[in-house]
């Protein structure tokens, strides 16, 4: 089976777990939570990429206060289903010293990427650092980092949509999934 024809399969395959709609009503509600919480403090909000692209995306249309935006590139998957080393790809193009930065990625699963992203930060600079993820999967045991706010909660599974992916596929899925089967054992 060629790569495109397991793509289609997997899409197939998987059970909504968060539709558009719950995803959608999700964000503004961390929206509303960003903006008490930062909303005076001359933000960065700073995407993580990639998974992050969608997410953030969705979420700056509904924060109401003036904000720079900037990227970061970290990951551990590289187009895999399991982590690996921590690849540096983009480093923040904003001066951090004594500024509020966001981190807005699409999931926290195990946490390491997001851990090593928030310490680089404060190595920056930054002042305060906060984690906004769309996704936090509850793998029953502790993590290297917390997310300050937190969109939905999913079970330890595979996931896709809203920017998380499938082996670089998928991120645009409008519903979170769950792939089912072999290819679920994944992450």
């Amino acid at each position: 089976m060629n790569r495109l024809e397991e793509i289609r399969r997997v899409e197939a395959t998987a059970e909504l777990l968060h539709s558009e709609a719950e995803v959608e009503r999700a964000i503004a509600r961390l929206a509303a939570e960003i903006g008490e919480a930062i909303a005076d403090s001359n933000p960065i909000v700073m995407t993580i990429l990639t998974g992050g692209i969608v997410f953030a995306g969705k979420l700056l249309t509904h924060l109401r206060f003036p904000l720079e935006l900037d990227a970061i590139g970290a990951s551990r998957y590289r187009g895999r289903t399991r982590g690996g080393e921590t690849h540096w790809r983009l480093e923040p193009g904003l001066h951090l010293k004594d500024r509020t930065v966001l981190l807005v990625d699409d999931i926290l699963d195990e946490g390491i990427t997001l851990a090593e992203v928030r310490k680089h930060c404060f190595e920056l600079g930054a002042a305060r650092v906060l984690i906004a993820v769309l996704v936090d999967k509850n793998l029953g045991r502790e993590k290297p980092c917390r997310a300050d706010f937190v969109g939905l909660v999913t079970e330890n599974r595979y996931l896709f949509g809203y920017g998380l992916d499938y082996k670089g596929y998928l991120r645009n899925a409008a519903g979170i999934y769950a792939c089912t089967g072999t290819e679920s054992q994944g992450a």
